[in-house]
């Protein structure tokens, strides 16, 4: 059967092969110019799938703990590095097998691991946390926000054991323009360049919008070419929205139409279990068609749990909404997609990709799938 986005089964995420190949375009571009690696960071997209195209045009793969490097190494090769803000004792030793860069969070858990890791002879850094925040009202997201876990400060780093350490990492950012990472450039070279001259590479992180239209490349560009020059050292970066950002879609349908004092839409994607930043955020997903600015008919969208504040959002449609009218959601292959669960018992979006025209149901879930996660 020839699958459109009119009759695909629902809720369904679909990631277009155009789209994501557009953004890998400009990375490689990036790459190209000044030299460095960029990484897919698989917390945000992890659609394996894609990962031999992906390939072609990055250098590899950065992980959060066993099971991401391990999905990196199997399914695109390159290079794999993990972060992880702690190791456990019983993944470390294949995390050394599997990974190529580790960075470690503290002082503590290089100290923990040291010996057998200068034994495996990988590459190892440590992360630092500059205490320098670019970002207001988000500070979930905010690795810089005060009594974070996240990273090494520097009162800690003076007294750190750098003796195995070839690489300090930083990731300060979220979803945000090159002047917010000359901003802590900047301040990372007043704290922590003395140590730049005595590394071998940084890891820039990730949080960099590098394919979005406004994203200025040329100063992302001089960043990247200042600290190799001046600290002659390998640059990673580590972007996972801008590798596939407005490359997919959530596609959904409309169970029921309601009324409590406004029109309520009920559709059978969830903000809970199907994109939950939209309530952690949180923010309101654009809508890829069918709806107008603060006109027309308004429709509050909502998921069919049991959970009152399911909400998606609030919208205005040119036409009456209908039962059995396809809504798709803009921008949704980035974390939903690695964030979906199964509360309520609610099954889990098919996963798709369209290449030519033509889409493709690469994965769908069922009942065993809700079943699994528990005893």
């Amino acid at each position: 059967m020839k699958y459109t986005y009119d009759n695909i089964p629902t809720p369904c995420f679909v990631v277009e092969e155009d789209l994501l190949e557009k953004n890998l375009k400009i990375l490689r571009n990036v790459m190209d110019r000044t030299g460095c690696h960029i990484l897919l960071a698989q917390k945000c997209f992890s659609m394996f799938y894609t990962y031999p195209l992906i390939g072609k045009y990055l250098s590899g793969t950065t992980a959060s703990g066993l099971y991401e490097s391990r999905l990196g190494k199997e399914y695109m090769g390159g290079e794999t590095h993990v972060y992880s803000a702690a190791y456990r004792d019983d993944e470390i030793d294949e995390i050394l097998e599997i990974c190529d860069h580790i960075v470690f969070n503290s002082q503590s858990q290089w100290s923990r691991y040291k010996e057998k890791a200068i034994k495996a002879g990988k590459k190892y850094g440590l992360r630092i946390n500059p205490e320098y925040s670019t970002q207001e009202g988000h500070e979930i997201y905010d690795p810089c926000a005060k009594y974070s876990r996240m990273g090494i400060t520097l009162d800690n780093f003076k007294k750190a054991d750098l003796d195995g350490i070839s690489g300090l990492h930083f990731h300060t950012l979220c979803e945000q323009n090159s002047d917010d990472l000359l901003k802590t450039l900047e301040v990372i070279e007043e704290k922590f360049g003395y140590a730049l001259y005595d590394m071998e590479w940084i890891n820039f992180g990730g949080g960099h919008h590098i394919t979005r239209d406004d994203y200025d490349i040329e100063t992302l560009i001089k960043c990247i070419i200042h600290m190799k020059e001046k600290y002659d050292l390998e640059v990673y970066i580590e972007p996972g929205e801008a590798v596939a950002l407005n490359a997919g879609y959530l596609v959904t349908t409309v169970l029921d139409i309601i009324e409590n004092e406004r029109n309520i839409a009920i559709l059978d994607t969830s903000a809970a279990c199907h994109m939950p930043d939209v309530l952690e955020m949180p923010y309101t997903p654009l809508i890829c068609d069918k709806t107008c600015d603060n006109s027309g008919i308004r429709y509050r969208l909502g998921g069919p749990t049991c959970l009152a504040g399911d909400i998606i959002g609030d919208y205005y449609f040119k036409e009456p909404l209908k039962v059995g009218d396809r809504l798709r959601f803009c921008d949704m292959a980035i974390y939903s997609m690695v964030k979906t669960n199964t509360f309520n018992g609610m099954k889990l979006p098919s996963i798709a990709y369209e290449k030519d025209g033509e889409i493709q149901i690469i994965k769908e879930f069922g009942y065993d799938d809700f079943k699994m996660r528990l005893s």
